[in-house]
């Protein structure tokens, strides 16, 4: 028998990352080769952007994907996450020229006050929503807060692409497969301030640091790299990453779904790993049949307490900027 359509709800439908992501979705490979999707498509409610959902729902449908049963296109929120499944939170306010990081923070509060308005009004009972659009962590925060109805835990932020980019550095560095790279998780904001954490790493099931042999490359390079990755990228090209992101979206949702999975997701901290209360910070979770499980289990030496220390610091700087959206 036949599965029955997941409703897919995407925001920013029709910028890079949207575009980047689209696809993918409806070829299969983020939920599954054999799950029919309905994609419900929100782009801001203007000409311009409405006229571009329009050209990429257009290359969906001459992609013909078997498993793309239906498309909704509409800038009106309560319409695109209307029985939605999965609510994934791409599109946000980018930060223009002479811009205050505080008033990006603000800016972007408010479109996710309403967008987690409406996700908790109208979304799946069983909906699920993955925050992109940066600063994603603190954004997940606002929208978490509306929700009355659905469950904290069902949100989460995307820190995946850092744990992807670590894991590439890794095995480029080694010399290896990037399957040879496990247990890197990423701890944190998803900023320059995140820790991809090499002290619990693998290469080959021996400990990353034991396989490189250079601490200072680790700490002093490594660290860096991962962390500014997002601006060598538009240095190099010009624009923000979007592939690399779609596709760190793709792993983000597919092993929430796959039980067993081991991965970065940003989540309420709840005070672990040193976090404060009440941020949303990255760290490792093992998926289950109903959710996921936080693993708590990993002791952190004193140079990763001092890397979390700041990344904390950071998302409580963002929290506070925003605490009159928190009300």
């Amino acid at each position: 028998m036949a599965k029955k359509p997941i409703r897919v709800a995407v925001t920013g439908a029709a910028g890079n990352i949207g575009y980047a992501l689209l696809f993918r979705i409806a070829s299969g490979a983020m939920l599954g080769p054999d799950q029919p999707v309905i994609l419900q498509l929100l782009e801001i409610p203007v000409e311009g952007p409405q006229k571009a959902l329009k050209g990429v729902a257009m290359e969906l449908d001459d992609c013909a994907f078997p498993l793309l049963q239906d498309m909704i296109l509409t800038g009106d929120p309560d319409v695109a996450f209307k029985d939605a499944s999965w609510c994934l939170l791409v599109g946000s306010k980018p930060r223009g020229p002479g811009m205050e990081r505080a008033d990006l923070l603000k800016d972007n509060g408010k479109i996710f006050i309403a967008q987690g308005q409406s996700i908790d009004r109208v979304a799946a009972d069983d909906a699920r929503i993955a925050v992109v659009g940066n600063p994603c962590n603190t954004n997940v925060m606002i929208a978490a807060n509306q929700a009355k109805r659905l469950p904290k835990d069902r949100f989460t932020a995307m820190v995946r692409l850092d744990e992807n980019r670590g894991r590439a550095q890794l095995a480029k560095k080694a010399g290896v497969s990037v399957n040879d790279v496990t247990d890197l998780f990423i701890y944190g904001n998803h900023s320059p301030t995140m820790f991809a954490d090499f002290t619990h790493a693998k290469i080959g099931g021996k400990p990353a640091a034991e396989v490189i042999g250079d601490e200072a490359w680790l700490k002093n390079e490594y660290l860096p790299t991962v962390g500014k990755r997002g601006a060598a990228i538009i240095e190099a090209r010009g624009q923000s990453s979007a592939a690399s992101a779609a596709g760190a979206l793709i792993d983000h949702v597919r092993d929430l779904t796959t039980p067993g999975k081991v991965h970065s997701v940003a989540i309420n901290s709840e005070g672990r790993y040193g976090f404060a209360e009440g941020v949303w910070a990255g760290m490792p979770v093992r998926t289950t049949e109903s959710g996921y499980d936080v693993i708590e289990s990993y002791a952190m030496d004193d140079f990763a307490k001092s890397k979390i220390a700041i990344t904390n610091d950071e998302l409580v700087g963002e929290r506070e900027t925003v605490k009159d959206l928190l009300a």
